[in-house]
């Protein structure tokens, strides 16, 4: 029982009262503030975070940000998905996840506002979130069936993490009562709903003896200052803004500070969790064999050496990489088999022992990437190993009419692959490596397919399980289905790296250099002008084969300004580019490779 106030009058000895007016003591900061919601939703999105990433790893599956993406790419239709490529090349992958997180992010900030006055608006809100990563897994559920378990160990974790962090907030689990300026809410009351004074306040009369101090100061009319707990006790240090942190305040904070451990300590340990429980090699096991007959060493003057020009082998982690998976599939080369089925006489099974025991052969390929435009870096070239695949589909015994091989990834992605073109005699590979090493996990490992001559959308399966022949009148493979091609030859291209784009050289004496590609056509000549003046010819060096590219070099003298250099590609078959511009979709860009440079 609170003791009786009487009116509270001035004392000429000491002047104005200062206390709970905030004048010469520090005043209790309002809680809840105007950033404690969206905290609370921050909270709330890392708790759920947190957990699906550690529940991921406990069984080997997707966390639903990735599930997530992989249901974006999946029903973004072909110009938006080509947009992305074309704005961020390689990193596409990395934009697409980090976008979902801050999409995640501003739409737990808010809900955590609102929550914050209506819990049940933010459990309603979680339980939504949750139903539409449900249904992203089961897009690919056959893929992974355990995605769907990691989201709902993450709804559970942010339901949890939202409750404590509201009860915290509000002090049952709901919001506090909106408070005035001198942190009572609109009823009068305190933040403690009590009645009595918030903390550091002096919400209505006095006496005497709830004023006075003891000591030298009694008689005189000092007044006490107020406690943090309204108790009369030494007052909070203040806030940078001259107030200080209630109870309320310091409670949340603490709570807020054990979400958010508890948070990173679960996807920290989710993380790392693969490795501790043994996962998959990063490198095949057993080594790779040498190729039944190795390939000679590339020829003198196949690389140029030239500074600035695109090297004529790529290295591994230097190869682009275009693909629909979001994270890196990590298979176990001893557990990886492949299936060959279809309309074939012999269906059969190969796993990674029995591949690495064949008659294996080496390759110099060049890969591109339909997506690629003129001009663009989506090409890479390198020494292949693997087995023939055409002696593979002759073991099965391919029938008649069979005219697509469609092959299937670990992720389940599809591709169909003319059969006439893998059995026409070119090196069309299953590859266990690449640049004399195993395969990495970013480019297929621990086997993928190579076919020279046709762009990676129709040839170029990763991580591939399946290889199914059919007919592309029965079947449409992924990206055809997406209104791409179905049978998609590489085109004759050429680029200009030397000098690059807008870049500054001496006046004078000037290089020109760069690369061209016609797989399994090859090229016959690369023709360059300046200043749309008249073609000349480049010389091209020497190269191992017509699946691969070439590297070109010019020289030209210029005077001082900016100036345009152009480049066109003849290949073996006479055709020579043109000056028609073509986009990628639905079968590869067209067109002429131009820069600009400032000579001085």
């Amino acid at each position: 029982m609170s003791a009786k106030r009487s009116p509270r009058s001035a004392d000429p000895a000491s002047g104005p009262s200062t206390a709970g007016t905030g004048e010469g003591t520090a005043r209790a900061r309002p809680f809840p503030g105007r950033w404690t919601g969206p905290v609370v939703g921050l909270l709330v999105v890392g708790a759920a975070l947190g957990a699906a990433q550690l529940a991921a790893a406990a069984v080997r599956s997707s966390p639903p940000v990735v599930a997530v993406g992989d249901a974006v790419v999946e029903l973004s239709p072909t110009w938006l998905v080509e947009t992305a490529i074309t704005l961020f090349g390689t990193a596409d992958k990395a934009v697409l996840l980090a976008g979902i997180v801050a999409v995640l992010a501003v739409s737990g900030g808010a809900l955590g506002a609102v929550a914050l006055r209506r819990p049940s608006v933010g459990f309603a809100g979680l339980a939504a979130f949750a139903a539409a990563g449900l249904a992203a897994t089961r897009l690919r559920g056959a893929d992974d069936p355990g995605a769907a378990l990691s989201v709902v160990c993450a709804a559970l974790a942010g339901a949890a993490a939202l409750a404590v962090l509201l009860r915290s907030a509000g002090g049952t689990g709901g919001a506090a009562p909106p408070a005035g300026a001198d942190g009572r809410d609109a009823s009068g009351r305190g933040p403690g709903g009590t009645g009595d004074a918030a903390p550091g306040t002096a919400p209505g009369p006095v006496t005497d003896a709830d004023t006075r101090t003891p000591g030298a100061d009694e008689g005189r009319g000092a007044r006490r200052p107020a406690g943090d707990d309204g108790s009369g006790g030494p007052s909070a240090p203040a806030g940078g803004d001259g107030s200080a942190p209630t109870g309320a305040g310091r409670r949340f904070v603490l709570t807020a500070a054990g979400v958010l451990a508890a948070s990173g300590a679960a996807g920290t340990l989710g993380l790392r969790l693969p490795a501790l429980l043994g996962g998959p090699p990063g490198r095949p096991a057993p080594a790779l064999p040498a190729a039944a007959v190795p390939l000679p060493a590339l020829p003198a003057g196949t690389d140029l050496g030239i500074p600035g020009l695109t090297p004529f082998s790529t290295p591994a982690d230097e190869f682009y990489r275009i693909d629909t998976a979001l994270t890196v599939p990590r298979l176990d080369a001893s557990r990886w088999v492949l299936r060959v089925h279809g309309r074939v006489e012999r269906p059969f099974e190969i796993d990674m022992e029995e591949l690495l025991g064949l008659p294996l052969v080496e390759a110099d390929i060049t890969l591109s990437c339909v997506s690629n435009p003129v001009g663009g870096d989506l090409v890479g070239n390198t020494r292949w190993l693997g087995y023939p695949l055409a002696d593979l589909l002759r073991r099965a015994g391919v029938r008649a009419g069979a005219d697509q091989i469609l092959s299937t990834s670990h992720d389940g992605w599809t591709c169909g692959t003319p059969t006439e073109t893998v059995m026409d005699g070119r090196d069309a590979l299953l590859a266990v490596g690449m640049g004399g090493r195993p395969l990495t996990h970013e480019h297929g490992f621990p086997a993928r397919m190579v076919v020279p001559g046709l762009f990676g959308y129709v040839s170029a399966t990763k991580w591939v399980t399946d290889i199914e022949l059919t007919r592309f009148a029965d079947r449409q493979a992924y990206w055809s289905d997406r209104g791409w091609a179905e049978r998609g030859p590489v085109k004759t291209m050429s680029r200009v790296d030397v000098p690059g784009d807008f870049t500054r050289t001496a006046a004078g004496d000037v290089v020109l250099a760069g690369v061209a590609w016609s797989q399994h056509t090859g090229i016959d000549a690369v023709e360059v002008r300046v200043d749309d003046g008249e073609w000349w010819p480049a010389e091209l060096a020497r190269t191992p084969g017509a699946d691969t590219w070439v590297q070109w070099v010019a020289e030209t003298r210029v005077g001082p300004g900016m100036h345009a250099v152009e480049v066109r590609a003849t290949d073996s078959s006479g055709y020579t580019q043109s000056s028609d511009e073509v986009e990628t979709i639905p079968d590869g860009a067209e067109g002429r490779h131009r820069i600009r440079f400032t000579a001085e």
